[in-house]
């Protein structure tokens, strides 16, 4: 799996966690739409610190929470 997907897929499960809106994220982190549904699908190869760090403020959450999940333990996670 890559990290990207990884990225993808826990922000997908922690706005669900947290009944919030794709939308709604992009408002509180001023990430445009784009940028957002580029992350969403996969689109970018690799994902800017910059903004998984608006992703993590704009959920409430502290990095290590963000990281603390079991998909970013994977062995199969490519860094790429």
């Amino acid at each position: 799996m890559k990290l990207s997907t990884a990225i993808a897929k826990r922000v997908s499960n922690l706005l669900r966690e947290k009944n919030m809106t794709q939308y709604r994220l992009e408002k509180i982190t001023a990430i445009s739409h784009n940028t957002m549904q580029a992350l969403m699908s996969e689109r970018y190869t690799s994902v800017n610190f910059r903004t998984i760090m608006q992703i993590i403020r704009g959920l409430g959450m502290t990095t290590a929470e963000f990281f603390d999940d079991p998909i970013f333990e994977r062995e199969d996670l490519e860094i790429d």
